[in-house]
């Protein structure tokens, strides 16, 4: 759980923190008609460093893990400004004349060079490519192909699962060629301004990064005629994950009409979506009915990372203000639905 500071207009505005870390991962919501204590894996506060996020969230441990070849996703939720895009990019914009402090950058820039850093103590070991998609109004668009958005299809087969039609993979070697695609996609998304966000993402944006490793052993063995079948040693693919959800809002204090509060419509639907699917998969085994993961785009795409054979890390973004309260609650509530859901890796 990661909780933001008070901003400069709740502060002005005299909005009171009802939220606050009592330390070993637990967080006190204290305000009228509200006296509820949470716990979680850990609880970031207001002067939590990007670096210590990175470090004490596992994330470290994920990137690891989808070298090993398993398929890891890391997922920000929470309402519209409570600082999901800031903890998985740091902060906007960021243009190429100007980059963003190196202290400021986020769990994503933090994973690739984490990421480059093994491929390097490994040799030539990894190839590694990127896929950069967003759901706009229940559209999966491609944000890495050139030209103007056009809609992708979603299809469905029994070895892949759900997956994306003529997705647009591109490999990468360097942080630099990395940062410049997050870049570009990031540029390509859909944002607007409205009273609660100046840069709020209308979209969810899916970013996965697909770690190919090389198997060791006969693969490199000099004499062509001397190498055994290839079922012999296996390569492992491994996936990591980036998912920005877009916040979710309630249309009457964001001002939104026409255009934005249809999208906010699709956003609040497809979280909806999100939500249930959680609450199913966190009953216990034998309880469990059918998991409804064909109601939303965003839910078929991350049918495998929620109850699947994933290993999933979710950070809940909140704001400490009085004034958030409600929407406060419901993500703690989300969260703690969350914490309960058991995947088999």
């Amino acid at each position: 759980l990661r909780v933001r500071p008070l901003t400069c207009t709740e502060t002005r505005r005299g909005d009171r923190r009802v939220v606050h870390s009592l330390g070993d991962g637990t967080i006190h919501v204290n305000a009228a008609r509200h006296d509820a204590t949470f716990g979680f894996s850990a609880v970031f506060d207001a002067g939590s460093s990007q670096e210590a996020v990175f470090e004490g969230s596992g994330m470290r441990q994920l990137v690891e893990l989808a070298i090993d070849g398993f398929s890891c996703t890391v997922f920000a939720f929470g309402q519209t400004g409570s600082g999901k895009t800031y903890t998985l990019m740091g902060p906007l914009p960021q243009s190429e004349t100007q980059p963003a402090a190196p202290g400021l950058l986020g769990l994503m820039q933090r994973s690739f060079a984490c990421l480059l850093e093994q491929s390097r103590s490994r040799g030539s070991d990894l190839a590694l490519s990127a896929s950069y998609l967003e759901i706009y109004n229940e559209q999966v668009r491609d944000l890495l192909r050139p030209g103007p958005p056009c809609a992708l299809p979603l299809r469905w087969s029994k070895t892949r699962g759900f997956y994306v039609e003529n997705q647009l993979s591109v490999d990468f070697e360097s942080l630099e060629a990395i940062a410049d695609l997050l870049l570009q996609g990031s540029q390509r998304r859909r944002t607007s301004a409205h009273a609660l966000n100046r840069h709020s993402s209308r979209s969810h944006a899916l970013l996965t990064i697909h770690v190919r490793s090389r198997a060791e052993g006969p693969e490199r063995h000099p004499h062509p005629m001397l190498v055994p079948q290839p079922s012999a040693c296996p390569s492992k693919q491994g996936t990591l994950c980036f998912v920005d959800l877009a916040g979710s809002e309630r249309v009457k204090e964001t001002g939104s009409s026409g255009e934005l509060s249809v999208e906010a419509n699709n956003i609040n639907r497809s979280l909806l979506a999100l939500g249930h699917c959680i609450s199913l998969l966190a009953k216990p085994r034998g309880k469990q009915t059918h998991i409804p993961y064909r109601d939303s785009k965003l839910t078929r795409l991350l049918a495998r990372s929620l109850g699947g054979s994933g290993i999933t890390l979710m950070v809940a973004c909140i704001s400490p203000s009085s004034r958030c309260l409600s929407e406060t609650l419901s993500t703690l509530h989300y969260a703690s639905r969350a914490r309960r859901v058991t995947t088999r890796p």
